[in-house]
């Protein structure tokens, strides 16, 4: 696994280039796609500043429909054969042209600002990347949430890639990276079907400064279509949290890797626990178990395993009342 090297991405070899790509990578999401456009176009730039480019990963549904109805101003690119998402956004990688590339899924949205913001944050020369607070919506456009405040003030995270590699803390629409980051870091990893971006935000993190924006000008739709939720119930998230966090570790100084790695999967560990426990509330004993199995496999320390036993108990609990209200 970890001697897969990340997919090579090529410099762009065009003198007049846009400053901003905005890639949005689709799969079977043509009924919203509209509205993730509309974000962007709302506050986009001339054409000549930024591209907007639909990448479909060969989906079944209308999308060309939905370009067509931007005309000019948004181009359509379909993959032949569906390559699975993070060789998709690798491809989207490889398409752009901008110096500074945003991945926005064809599910997620900006909100006002969010490219002002950006703007003001990559006015520091040396940072690669840049990322804002996040609203978590709902499949209907509902909020459900919002992440935590990282710091008051905008500017650069004090220690970004210890910070960032002992959880998922960057959802995909939030964050812009410097096109020459991914020249020189590569693609996203060929080993990881979930959890691709975490490893990619550690590794950009590790050779460049991060800046934060307190500001919630993105929001990630969570729905169970999603690429996370389609792995959920067989588990395939837990372990793929697993993989990223070894490849983390590899990226990590030796001072604080081990250190950092553990923490981390105590963190997944604890929250395939939780995720074990709502499967249960809803009467699917087959995945709480899975889910509470690849827990005890990703972390056996003391405090894991004694959650793991009352988690336990109570999806035992939920089984027996399932078959007694049979």
């Amino acid at each position: 696994m970890s001697g897969d090297a990340p997919p090579v991405i090529e410099p762009v070899g065009e003198s007049k280039r846009p400053r901003w790509s905005v890639m949005i990578p689709t799969f079977n999401c043509a009924h919203q796609v509209s509205e993730t456009l509309a974000s962007v176009l709302d506050q986009a730039p001339q054409a000549d500043e930024m591209e907007i480019v639909i990448v479909d990963d060969a989906s079944g549904d209308d999308i060309e429909g939905v370009a067509a109805r931007f005309g000019d101003r948004v181009r359509l690119h379909r993959q032949p054969l569906n390559l699975g998402v993070p060789a998709n956004l690798t491809e989207a990688l490889r398409l752009s042209r901008g110096h500074i590339v945003h991945l926005l899924h064809g599910d997620d949205l900006v909100l006002p600002g969010f490219y002002r913001a950006m703007e003001q944050a990559f006015a520091d020369p040396e940072i690669g990347a840049a990322y804002c607070r996040q609203i978590f919506i709902d499949q209907q456009g509902t909020r459900t949430g919002l992440s935590p405040l990282e710091q008051s003030e905008a500017g650069r995270l004090p220690d970004a890639m210890r910070f960032l590699a002992s959880e998922q803390r960057i959802m995909t629409p939030s964050i812009c990276v410097r096109r020459a980051a991914y020249e020189r870091l590569g693609g996203f990893h060929p080993a990881l079907r979930c959890a691709e971006d975490w490893e990619m935000w550690v590794r950009i993190a590790r050779d460049y400064p991060i800046a934060y924006i307190p500001e919630p000008l993105a929001a990630y739709r969570m729905q169970q279509a999603s690429n996370t939720g389609r792995n959920m119930r067989s588990a395939r998230d837990v372990f793929f949290n697993g993989l990223a966090i070894d490849l983390i570790r590899s990226h990590l100084p030796p001072d604080i890797a081990d250190r950092t790695a553990a923490a981390a999967r105590r963190t997944y560990a604890g929250s395939a626990l939780v995720t074990a426990r709502d499967f249960a509330r809803k009467g699917d004993i087959g995945g709480a178990l899975t889910q509470w199995r690849a827990a005890v496999q990703l972390d056996s320390s003391a405090p894991t395993l004694l959650s793991a036993a009352r988690s336990l108990t109570r999806i035992g609990y939920g089984a027996l009342r399932r078959i007694f209200a049979a």
